[in-house]
C-alpha cells in the first residue's frame, strides 16, 4: 500500500490517480480517518500515561478514595477510547488498502486496455503455402492435447499434455533456466538494452502452491477472490502465479543491502477460475484453469526498481527472439496495469492459426507497494532501513508459448520446426 505519508501531502495526485486506474475510493474520507486514528491514539496515550503515574502513587500505601475514583474513570475513559480508536483503525485500514499505487509519469493514461500503446513490433510473421491451423487441430491430431479426457476427469477448462508436447515444455523450462543462471547472456542483454544493472543470475525456485490468506492479500494479489481458488477449511489459496508465493517468501525480513538484487525464477503449477471468460477461448490451451509458468521475481533497493523492471522486459524480448517468434511489445495504460502496479508492459506473440497477436508476457513493477505490508526491509550501507522495491515478470507462460512454437513452425504434413536453441535440450531434434 502507499504510504500515508506521501498521500497527506499529494492527496489530489493520488485521488487523481485513483480515478484514472478506475478504483473508487475517497482520499478525503480516508485523511479524515486517518486524522481522527491520531487524535483518538494520543488521547489514549495521554490516559495511559495518567493510570500509569496514579498505579505508581498507589504502591506501598492504602491510596486514598480520590485516587483509587480517579483511576477508575480513567479506566473506563480509556476503554471506550481505545473502542473508538480501534473502530477508527480498522475504517482508516480499509479505506488505506484501497488506494492502488502511483502510475509511473511514462505511463499512458487510459480508461481501458483498448488505450494501450503498441511500443514495438519486431520479427517477421511467418509465411506459408498452405492456410495455417491452430495449435489444437495440430495438437490434437498429433494425439498431444486430450481435453475430452480431462474433462470427463476435471471439468472444462483443464487437459492432459501428452507425449512431444510434454517433451517441449521441458525443453523450455531447461532453456529458461539455463539462461537466466549464466551471466555471460545476462551481460549481451543488459549491453544491448543500454542499462547498467547487476549481472547476479537468476536461482531456480519451485515453491509451494498455496498460499495462506493473509500474505496474498498482503500481495495485493487476492482480489478479484471469485478468480482464485480457496481450500475449504483451510487458510489456504491455490496461487494464481509463482510471483504470489516468491514476493511474500520474504516477508517480514531484513536484507543486507550486499545481499540485493535477488533474483529467483519459480516454477509453478498455477490456478485460476477464468471468472467473467464463460465461452471464451474454450478450443485448445490458451485459457486454462490450470497452467505452468516460469516467473522473475525480484527485490532491490529503491535505487534499481525501475531498471530491474527495464532488465526483465529486455530478458522477455531475448527470449521471444531466441525461439524465433514475432511478437509486438504492449505499454499497459492506467486502467490496465493492476492496482499495486507502478507500471506495466505486455508481450504478445504472433499466433499464425488465429491470425493475431494474443498475450504471453506481463512484467510488473510494484515500487515498495508490495513490501510496505509484507515488512520486507533493506539495511542499507549507511544503516538505515529502507522499503525493498519488487518485480515480477513472466519468463515464459508455458501452454501459450508451446501454441506459439506450434503455431509458427508448423508444417504442412503436421510436423513442428523447433527453435534451434531448444534442439539441443531434445536430443538434437530438428521437428516435432
Amino acid at each position: 500500500m502507499l504510504d500515508i505519508r506521501f498521500i497527506r501531502t499529494h492527496a489530489t495526485e493520488v485521488q487523481e490517480n485513483a480515478a484514472h486506474k478506475g478504483y473508487d475510493v475517497s482520499i478525503d474520507e480516508l485523511l479524515k480517518w486517518d486524522q481522527t486514528k491520531r487524535d483518538l491514539q494520543q488521547v489514549a496515550d495521554e490516559l495511559r500515561e495518567k493510570r500509569n503515574l496514579i498505579s505508581s502513587q498507589m504502591k506501598g500505601g492504602k491510596p486514598s478514595g480520590d485516587l483509587v475514583a480517579e483511576g477508575r474513570a480513567i479506566k473506563e475513559q480509556l476503554s471506550d477510547v481505545e473502542r473508538n480508536l480501534k473502530e477508527a483503525d480498522e475504517s482508516y485500514t480499509t479505506l488505506l488498502k484501497r488506494v492502488p499505487n502511483m502510475a509511473a509519469s511514462d505511463v499512458p493514461v487510459g480508461a481501458s486496455e483498448d488505450e494501450n500503446v503498441t511500443a514495438k513490433i519486431v520479427g517477421e510473421k511467418p509465411t506459408f503455402t498452405f492456410s495455417p491451423r491452430n495449435h489444437y487441430e495440430i495438437a490434437e491430431q498429433r494425439d498431444w492435447i486430450d481435453k475430452e479426457r480431462a474433462a470427463k476427469v476435471a471439468g472444462s477448462r483443464f487437459a492432459y499434455i501428452k507425449g512431444d508436447l510434454v517433451r517441449l515444455q521441458l525443453a523450455v523450462v531447461q532453456f529458461v533456466i539455463n539462461t537466466l543462471g549464466d551471466e555471460t547472456i545476462l551481460a549481451t542483454i543488459a549491453k544491448d538494452a543500454n542499462l547498467d544493472v547487476s549481472l547476479k543470475p537468476f536461482t531456480p525456485i519451485l515453491p509451494p502452491l498455496m498460499i495462506r490468506t493473509e500474505l496474498y492479500d498482503a500481495m495485493d494479489r487476492l482480489e478479484p477472490r471469485d478468480d482464485r481458488y480457496k481450500l475449504e477449511g483451510d487458510d489456504l489459496w491455490l496461487q494464481g502465479s509463482a510471483e504470489h508465493v516468491l514476493g511474500s517468501m520474504h516477508a517480514d525480513e531484513i536484507f543486507e543491502e550486499k545481499q540485493l538484487p535477488l533474483r529467483y525464477l519459480g516454477y509453478a503449477t498455477s490456478f485460476r477460475r477464468e471468472a467473467g471468460t464463460y465461452g471464451k477461448d474454450m478450443e485448445g490451451i490458451l485459457r486454462m484453469h490450470q497452467f505452468d509458468k516460469l516467473e522473475m521475481e525480484s527485490f532491490t533497493t529503491g535505487d534499481d526498481g525501475l531498471k530491474e523492471h527495464l532488465l526483465f522486459v529486455a530478458i522477455q524480448e531475448y527470449l521471444l527472439s531466441a525461439l524465433e517468434l514475432p511478437y509486438q511489445v504492449i505499454q499497459k495504460c492506467t486502467a490496465d496495469i493492476g492496482k499495486p502496479n507502478a507500471r506495466g508492459i505486455d508481450m504478445e506473440a504472433w499466433l499464425p492459426g488465429q491470425d493475431k497477436y494474443r498475450e504471453t508476457h506481463t512484467a510488473d513493477y510494484m515500487t515498495d507497494y508490495q513490501s510496505r505490508r509484507l515488512k520486507t526491509r533493506v539495511r542499507r550501507e549507511n544503516g538505515e532501513l529502507e522499503l525493498v522495491h519488487t518485480n515480477d515478470a513472466t519468463a515464459f507462460a508455458l501452454g501459450r508459448i508451446m501454441i506459439a512454437i506450434i503455431e509458427n513452425g508448423q508444417q504442412e504434413d503436421g510436423t513442428i520446426v523447433i527453435p534451434e536453441v531448444l534442439q539441443p535440450y531434445l536430443g538434437g531434434k530438428t521437428v516435432l
